[in-house]
């Protein structure tokens, strides 16, 4: 193929792959990357836990540093630019206070989400602070370490790990949750687990609604439809939207907002893609478009760009929406749907819940509690878990909701007995012989 220019536009998980990709596949191609902080190859997902102390240095949530991109792979990036415009082969970037203009022949969005706001009175006082990106993580430790009183509003998996990380630092910490349950994705059976250990580290506020801050110069009280909190700081996570004002102006949106693609990741117009956590791409359990808005997916969607756009042929398949996550101790796992979420989407739902042991009966520890569910003819819907030895199952589930197997299957995998992490007898199939029954299956 000719000499081709290609523009990605963030520099996060998704961008670094398919710049890296491509440059792998086509060296002689003049691949820029337009990122609008100092950092490429982010992590976010790691800012819990350089909050809470695990390691010590900002730069370790970075993969790669920016020279590394530039010396190894020949990647031309763009750091601290932010591209303001996109027009038929070119861009207008503003890069060390002057626009600039750039020639592309394919393009790539990779912008990634944002925080969302609250949008009520005082959300943007001194101390009250969004999980954007990064660039936060420092703001978030430094803020944290001199605060006595924390409030953080959300618990979803950023909240819970928040949660964690700040519960750690020994502050005075409430947790404000507007559903019932912490977790909302998850089934009450699972969120009752991690509820009642929250309770153990912190105040946990369910059910009540977030309307304002309060303060003079910064943040001193949170406001809620039930009560007042005092606060130092108030984190923010309530969830994501993807970062699609500039792509909107250029090609098409799914139903979920985020940038609509096919199988190649190709967008609404010809030689443009996107990747990650701004772009829709497909559920493997439902087989319906979705977003999914997770680092994996985003890793290897932009891999499936950067393949594409060098010219080659590769589809991405979609995802299962498998997550992982903990709160000190307590693993929690799911993969695939929950039963709240199935029933949304219009199966006719079995399940079944089992409490066990996730070693041998010998050794001590090990409890898990498990949630499989499927539809009325047997399929694989969901799994979720909380407790000890979660990963491996969730791990296991995800290999099976991938490969759109059914309960007979999860009770015949092989899974191996070890007996101080599994079972002869593992909880997966444990969970997969209940449902037999409500299956009427021998």
């Amino acid at each position: 193929m000719r000499y081709v220019d290609v523009a990605i536009i963030g520099g996060g998980a998704a961008g670094m792959s398919a710049a890296s990709r491509i440059k792998v596949l086509r060296p002689e191609w003049n691949v820029r990357v337009f990122e609008k902080t100092n950092f490429v190859s982010h992590a976010p997902c790691g800012i819990p836990f350089y909050v809470s102390g695990f390691f010590e240095h900002f730069e370790d949530l970075c993969t790669y540093d920016v020279n590394y991109f530039r010396t190894e792979r020949g990647i031309d990036v763009h750091v601290n630019t932010t591209v303001l415009e996109i027009s038929e082969g070119s861009l207008v970037a503003i890069e060390e206070g002057r626009e600039r203009v750039y020639e592309w022949d394919k393009l790539l969005f990779a912008t990634g989400a944002r925080a969302k706001r609250l949008n009520v009175e005082g959300e943007n006082l001194e101390g009250v602070l969004f999980i954007d990106d990064i660039l936060v993580a420092e703001k978030v430790k430094k803020l944290a370490l001199k605060s006595e009183k924390v409030v953080i509003v959300g618990s979803g998996y950023i909240g819970v790990e928040m949660a964690d990380a700040i519960s750690r630092l020994g502050k005075k910490l409430t947790v404000i949750e507007i559903a019932e349950r912490p977790l909302p994705e998850y089934d009450a059976e699972i969120a009752a687990i991690l509820k009642s250990e929250m309770e153990k580290k912190l105040d946990l506020r369910l059910s009540e609604r977030v309307v304002a801050f309060e303060g003079r110069e910064r943040v001193e009280k949170v406001i809620t439809d039930k009560s007042e909190y005092d606060c130092d700081l108030a984190i923010v996570a309530v969830g994501v939207t993807p970062n699609v004002d500039l792509a909107k102006r250029v090609v098409k949106l799914g139903k979920s907002g985020a940038i609509k693609t096919n199988s190649k990741l190709e967008t609404s117009k010809e030689g443009i893609y996107a990747a990650g956590d701004c772009a829709e791409t497909f559920n493997i359990v439902t087989e319906k478009p979705d977003w999914i808005h997770l680092a994996t997916p985003a890793n290897k969607m932009g891999y499936v760009a950067g393949v594409n756009m060098a010219g080659y042929e590769l589809d991405y398949p979609g995802a299962v929406k498998c997550q992982l996550t903990s709160f000190h101790d307590l693993e929690i796992g799911k993969a695939g749907l929950s039963e709240f979420e199935a029933i949304k989407e219009g199966y006719k739902v079995v399940s079944a819940f089992v409490t066990t042991k996730s070693s041998a009966k010998y050794f001590h520890d090990g409890l898990i509690h498990l949630k499989v569910v499927a539809d009325r003819n047997g399929k694989l819907l969901g799994i979720q878990a909380v407790g000890r030895g979660v990963g491996m199952r969730i791990y296991g589930a995800t290999a099976l909701l991938y490969k759109k197997a059914n309960v007979r299957d999860l009770f015949f995998t092989d899974f191996p007995y070890y007996p101080p992490v599994s079972r002869v007898w593992d909880p997966l199939v444990v969970a997969a012989r209940n449902l037999f029954r409500k299956l009427g299956l021998p």
